[in-house]
């Protein structure tokens, strides 16, 4: 995507996104004033062509650049009023960045309203950032709830990705402690699993018994090692017959 400002269509067709890319943090990329996020960590590709495997394995990922902490981009709510994620300073923060046309992202949404509600001894935030076309973002959301902030955004939403490192390959998520120093990134969909090993490492942070590249380096062999059990589980799968 180019710097210029794209038309519906551009903005919709023209973005990649990220199904089964885990991104995780690990401790040696991280440095006092920005994180760079290591290579990514693809889930393994079907049985029948491990040779495409291999290559995509020895393909270089782009390292996103990630700052220390979080930006501070400011960005409309569904009532049209500004706000800023250091609103929420002082209480660790999912930070869910998102599409309507996005399926993993919509596939997202239930388990962000539930761990919400289940971490709320934890005094856990969701917000969500749509990048998208605001209209849409409204005629969504009144017929599917989200039960957590919604920060809304078209070009201002791109320019938050920028803020953060990224380009638009939706879905990801950054988590942040009470302090909004960013913990881990985690790009493409999200399980219930990738959740509550980075939402524990944050309590760790938050409560002293952790310190950040500890939690960092925990995080990264927590996901790789969630992702390569996904991957062997999905590769030993039966294969449905079309039709």
């Amino acid at each position: 995507m180019n710097s210029q400002t794209p038309s519906r269509r551009g903005l919709k067709a023209g973005v990649i996104v990220t199904l089964v890319v885990a991104v995780a943090a690990a401790a040696g990329y991280w440095s006092q004033r920005r994180l760079a996020a290591p290579a990514a960590v693809a889930t393994a590709p079907a049985p029948a062509a491990p040779a495409a495997a291999a290559a995509t394995a020895n393909v270089p990922a782009a390292q996103p650049v990630v700052p220390e902490v979080l930006p501070g981009f400011a960005l409309q709510d569904r009532d049209g009023k500004l706000r800023k994620l250091a609103e929420w300073k002082g209480r660790p923060l999912v930070v869910n960045f998102w599409a309507t046309w996005c399926a993993p992202c919509r596939r997202e949404i239930p388990l962000l309203n539930q761990i919400r509600a289940a971490r709320k001894a934890q005094r856990l935030e969701v917000i969500g950032i749509a990048v998208d076309f605001r209209e849409d973002v409204l005629a969504y959301v009144k017929q599917r709830p989200i039960n957590y902030p919604l920060l809304i955004g078209e070009d201002d939403g791109l320019e938050a990705l920028k803020s953060v490192g990224m380009t638009a390959a939706f879905p990801f998520t950054l988590f942040a402690d009470s302090q909004q120093r960013i913990v881990a990134l985690k790009v493409g969909e999200l399980h219930q699993d990738d959740l509550d090993l980075i939402l524990d490492r944050v309590r760790d942070v938050d409560s002293g018994q952790l310190d950040l590249p500890g939690a960092r380096a925990r995080i990264s062999e927590g996901l790789k090692e969630l992702a390569t059990k996904r991957a062997l589980k999905s590769a030993d799968a039966p294969a449905t017959a079309d039709g």
